[in-house]
């Protein structure tokens, strides 16, 4: 009898288990379903897989990438060169994290604000870059939503150079495929901006939260990007035998989760020629005007704790896909700091490049205000 008792209760105990277990990998599965979806060839510019691909989103910090675009068109224009100082104001040190927290009045050149921005995510540069190239940083939003209106980003609006959320500020992952592609079409010669493994300022060593560059066999960049209310997001990009295609994450739980869901889409691409729409044929659809905010399934206690069970005991993120493997070597980081003596000098550009670290233990953005 005490037996039969035992065998029930560790019966029962099996069944709970498996319910929560079961329960917790469906709301995963759904949470995971929820982001929009592209992935394109860049060369051929067909559509190989989209979902939701006109859904208005949040952009969080993958902004910076058009932050750069409008970079790259002022130095195409003669306006500014990378060794144009930017000089880091009150205004910009005022932004939120993430951020390098440069006191005003201290600079570098643009070659190392852009590095930094890329890789770190800084807010208070991405201003200063800004504010450096466009004389303000209102006159530079307005550059960035003419550029993104002349490319053919018809859904998209900035109302900041770093991502931070507010009324106005959305796109969608037609958009960001569009633009990414423009970036590699149009500017070849700056793509080493989007695939650094990370940077060192001489003291302290930052790596890219961009877990494929490194780890997935022809990785070639792009961007990351994370807030409550948008996920965690991911543009990436990947080559092979002359082929490169870019995919659009967005939405997703965890770092871990876009890494993988991104190495899938870009393996897939790689590997299979779809015959869809091109990128500008592909037509709207589904609901193309409300901004998706996802901040109570990604800011709760329970994604958090989910978050938390996806790390292992050296706290690195635990990664799924079969396409990504370790890094065999020390990640080479780039040297990306303040001009010497921090004087706002033209000419002071930096070029050392060092190898640092074991890449182990990339850290977890931390959640970024919502205004």
């Amino acid at each position: 009898m005490q037996k039969t008792g035992r065998f029930m209760r560790r019966a029962t105990a099996r069944i709970g288990a498996a319910t929560v277990l079961a329960a917790t990998l469906l709301a995963n599965a759904a949470l995971a379903d929820s982001g929009p979806r592209l992935l394109v060839d860049v060369n051929t510019l067909k559509v190989i897989e989209h979902r939701d691909a006109f859904r208005k989103w949040y952009p969080a910090s993958l902004t910076k990438l058009m932050t750069a675009y409008t970079v790259f068109r002022a130095i195409k224009a003669g306006e500014v060169t990378l060794d144009t100082p930017v000089v880091m104001t009150k205004n910009a040190a005022a932004e939120p994290p993430s951020k390098m927290y440069y006191k005003p009045g201290q600079a570098m050149t643009l070659d190392s604000a852009l590095k930094i921005m890329l890789v770190k995510s800084a807010n208070d540069v991405a201003v200063a870059v800004g504010e450096a190239v466009g004389g303000s940083e209102q006159a530079f939003i307005g550059r960035m939503n003419a550029e993104a209106a002349r490319i053919g980003m018809n859904s998209s609006h900035f109302i900041n150079p770093h991502g931070l959320p507010g009324k106005g500020q959305y796109t969608t992952a037609r958009d960001l495929a569009v633009l990414a592609v423009m970036l590699k079409r149009e500017f070849p010669q700056y793509a080493s901006y989007f695939s650094l493994e990370g940077f060192t300022t001489g003291k302290k060593q930052y790596p890219n939260y961009n877990m494929l560059i490194g780890r997935f066999d022809g990785a070639d960049g792009m961007k990351t990007g994370f807030i409550c209310a948008s996920g965690f997001n991911q543009v990436s990009s990947a080559t092979r035998g002359g082929r490169t295609v870019v995919s659009v994450v967005l939405g997703e739980q965890s770092l871990g989760a876009r890494a993988d869901e991104s190495a899938t889409m870009l393996q897939k691409g790689l590997t299979e020629r779809g015959g869809g729409p091109t990128l500008g044929s592909l037509a709207p659809y589904g609901d193309t005007t409300t901004v998706a905010d996802i901040s109570k399934e990604i800011c709760s206690q329970h994604a958090a704790k989910v978050r938390s069970e996806g790390r292992d005991e050296a706290g690195r993120q635990k990664l799924l896909s079969p396409h990504i493997h370790e890094m065999n070597r020390p990640p080479r980081y780039v040297f990306a700091g303040l001009i010497a003596g921090g004087a706002a000098k033209a000419g002071a550009t930096e070029t050392a490049t060092v190898d640092i670290g074991d890449g182990g233990n990339i850290p977890i953005p931390v959640p970024r205000p919502t205004f």
